[in-house]
């Protein structure tokens, strides 16, 4: 913080103007400005030349804010003395608190000059180059400044916010603390303390810190804000949202605080709130980008889909350049299926990603690319953007020492914000309750709501243990997986909507597994392992994979044999879909949906007469557009059908009004694929060279239907074609679906089971003979008897 200081000595001055001087000095320390100034510009009045009191004035005037003022009263004083160092100093501190901080430097300059050891000038000099960014030389300038004072609390602080700006947090943080030792009471040094704790992962105490920093000025907007983010990063969401609030109710322009508070109400489920509140911070400040990027964010992840391809549309517009825009932009009008600028968009993400640039996350390149290596590419390029290793600071991934005496059980934790009304659980249920308790001690880590779902009340007693940690920061999350002596984790989400990559980078497991959530890598050295199968990552794929791979046989996707099919089965007319003509299906998520892909379906439409396209119910936006482009084909917009939501007893029921699943690529059906399988339909796949786009693949063959996988487009549209005009063909798939159904290796839970736990086992018996983690594949066990349903 600049420092000001008086040049006037006692009995400075002629007569009475000398005891004025004394009583303006005497109101001036005591912080009577008002009371200062008017006695100093008695002085002026009797003498305007009066070099003391132009100075001591120009002072008060930049204490009360009026710089212009205090800029030309100090410069007065100069042109009648430009000899004294403190003056020059004064000077300075002016031009820095207007923000011309290479002029205030050329006057602490001066300064030190007259007076090489002037430890004020020394001091202020080092707070405008940290103004600068330029840390090293305000840290010279400091020490120089702590030579001549070793005493001085304020350039000691001001030597820990040089040490910050280099990195140096731990030395910063030591330079605090002895700043405080010397002024206790000084708000902002607790306040830059906690700020550094925060820095070293330190939370708790970084809290303790910025309550103190409050206590002692409950008006410090910069301790009630950065307060508000350290408690938002510790999920102390309603604290945090009360920290934003004070620091706007003293300061409604505060548009950072604006921000945050909106990215607290998303976390409180308060959406139409959250919009509103990013939309006021950029109406305070409209270069703020990163209230753009969390409205489109927080818009996106809670379906309202336009809202979010607005707002990313307007963060291109500002600055198309701002990491991740572009892939924001683009995934967002994918699920309006705006597709004008799609090829423009899509190879600008593409060359972003081939060049290292962070131009889209993760988790939407999946559904952008057929690639592996571009995906790998654009992982690594997030994981380096967000410095998420060095950001956890507190344990390097490596193995542990093995525990030589090991547990009874192996103690397996699954981790995922999906343990309710949601795809995952559907899927996983059966293997989380049919897990061999004599051999594992099995733990759901619930980052997610509770929905009072029937799924959520399943999950609870799926589980030996079942803990609700969403109100828990990663440190602690971290912390509870390594009390609880956990041997192996696994993260069922990955970089999907909630994922929290942020636990796994502290290691609290001896093993890390990557599972079912997230079909890529996560290009985190702290996971050991993927589990796959040898159709989504071949042999030769496991180079773009930073984890070791894992294959089970049959398929890696898991299924739960006990899902319910509701009895009814709705007409074609209460579906909304012709009461006559063949039915394409595609329950996928309409984001999955490319313009290439539905030029090849609006080509099936145009060649099988009375055909219809039934999609689930997109947004509105969607609807006209996919409409308008069926149009654009030569098909009318009547054709396409969209169903409603409904239970998923009641989706997988309607399945079998349809004839021919058809699927995506480079994302595929998975889930979808799976349902409409069980429900007894077709799914017709063109398998990709990534992942996402070998799933369907994979389930294909699990369900003993590899006639169904395609490896082209032509080869996809024609089996497409052909299974519409042979109906006896297309109904002999469908009684060999019904027949092997109940028998075949995608729907045998109790068969994947022990495939899954021979994976589990072997990764342990791995670490428990010190071993680092390897790719294998597990052996197909035999076959269970099937019992009669």
């Amino acid at each position: 913080m600049p420092t000001f200081r008086s040049t006037a000595a006692p009995g400075a001055g002629r007569g009475n103007l000398a005891e004025s001087l004394q009583q303006a000095l005497f109101a001036h320390q005591n912080g009577d400005l008002v009371e200062a100034a008017r006695l100093y510009k008695v002085i002026l009045r009797k003498q305007p030349d009066h070099f003391d009191a132009l100075n001591l004035l120009g002072m008060v005037e930049g204490q009360r804010g009026r710089w212009d003022k205090a800029e030309r009263l100090i410069g007065d004083a100069l042109k009648r003395n430009d000899r004294i160092a403190e003056v020059w100093s004064n000077l300075g501190n002016v031009q820095h608190q207007r923000g011309r901080y290479e002029e205030a430097i050329k006057s602490f300059d001066r300064a030190l000059d007259l007076d090489p050891g002037h430890p004020t000038a020394l001091n202020n000099r080092g707070n405008a180059l940290l103004a600068l960014g330029r840390s090293e030389e305000a840290l010279a300038s400091l020490d120089a400044a702590l030579t001549a004072d070793p005493g001085f609390a304020g350039a000691r602080h001001n030597r820990g916010v040089a040490l910050r700006g280099l990195g140096r947090n731990a030395e910063a943080l030591e330079d605090f603390d002895k700043a405080l030792a010397l002024a206790p009471g000084a708000g902002p040094f607790h306040a830059d303390r906690a700020s550094t704790l925060v820095a070293l992962g330190r939370m708790p105490e970084a809290l303790a810190a910025f309550e103190r920093a409050v206590a002692l000025d409950p008006r410090n907007v910069d301790a009630l804000y950065n307060r508000g983010v350290a408690l938002l990063r510790q999920l102390q969401i309603d604290d945090a949202l009360a920290s934003f609030e004070q620091v706007l109710a003293i300061d409604p322009s505060h548009a950072a605080s604006y921000s945050n508070r909106g990215t607290a109400l998303v976390q409180l489920g308060r959406i139409d709130e959250a919009l509103e509140s990013f939309d006021r911070a950029l109406h305070q400040d409209s270069s703020l980008l990163v209230a753009l990027t969390e409205k489109g964010t927080a818009a996106l992840s809670n379906g309202r889909d336009e809202a979010a391809a607005d707002a990313f549309e307007r963060l291109v517009a500002r600055d198309s350049d701002y990491p991740y825009a572009l892939g924001n932009l683009l995934y967002a009008r994918a699920f309006c299926c705006e597709w004008s600028t799609f090829s423009v968009l899509r190879s600008l993400v593409m060359q972003g990603v081939e060049s290292g640039q962070p131009s889209v996350l993760p988790g939407h390149f999946l559904a952008l690319t057929d690639s592996p290596a571009l995906q790998l590419r654009a992982t690594q390029a997030w994981v380096r953007e967000q410095n998420l290793p060095a950001e956890a600071g507190v344990r390097s991934p490596s193995i542990r020492r093995p525990n030589s005496d090991g547990h009874e059980k192996i103690r397996l934790a699954y981790v995922s914000g999906n343990f309710n009304d949601h795809p995952m659980p559907m899927l996983l249920a059966g293997l989380f309750e049919q897990h061999d308790r004599s051999r594992f001690e099995t733990t759901a880590i619930s980052l997610g709501v509770d929905d009072g779902s029937a799924m959520r009340q399943r999950m609870t007693q799926a589980f030996d243990h079942f803990i609700d940690v969403r109100a828990m920061p990663d440190e602690a999350v971290a912390g509870l997986l390594e009390s609880r002596e956990t041997d192996i984790v696994v993260d069922l989400m990955g970089f999907t909507q909630g994922g929290r990559p942020g636990i796994f980078l502290l290691r609290p497991a001896d093993i890390q597994v990557s599972y079912m959530g997230y079909c890529g890598t996560t290009a985190l050295d702290c996971i050991d392992y993927v589990i796959a199968d040898r159709c989504v990552i071949p042999d030769d794929d496991r180079q773009f994979y930073t984890e070791k791979v894992v294959h089970l046989p049959d398929s890696y996707f898991g299924n739960d044999n006990t899902r319910v099919i509701a009895g009814h089965m709705p007409t074609r007319l209460e579906a909304g879909l012709p009461e006559s003509g063949f039915v394409f299906c595609c329950f996928n998520n309409h984001y999955k949906i490319t313009p290439e892909i539905f030029a090849g379906w609006m080509r099936l439409l145009a060649s099988v007469e009375g055909s219809a396209l039934w999609l689930l119910e997109p947004n509105a936006t969607a609807q006209r557009n996919l409409r308008q482009a069926a149009k654009e084909h030569g098909v009318s917009p009547d054709r396409i059908v969209f169903a409603g939501r409904v239970s998923p007893a009641e989706h997988l029921a309607r399945h079998r009004l349809a004839d021919l699943v058809l699927d995506t690529l480079p994302y595929n059906a998975h889930t979808t694929a799976c349902d409409a399988l069980w429900a007894g339909v077709p799914v017709l796949t063109r398998m990709g060279d990534a992942f996402p786009g070998r799933v369907a693949a994979s389930v294909l063959n699990a369900a003993g239907l590899p006639e169904l996988i395609t490896s082209s487009e032509s080869e996809y549209e024609a089996l497409a074609l052909r299974l519409a005009r042979e109906p006896e063909t297309l109904a002999g798939l469908r009684r060999k679906i019904a027949a092997q159904r109940d028998r075949c290796p995608l729907f045998d839970t109790d068969r994947f089971r022990r495939h899954i736990e021979a994976a589990y086992t072997t990764m342990y018996e791995r670490h428990r003979r010190g071993e680092p983690p390897e790719s294998f594949a597990v052996e197909p066990v035999s076959p269970a008897p099937v019992s009669p349903r």
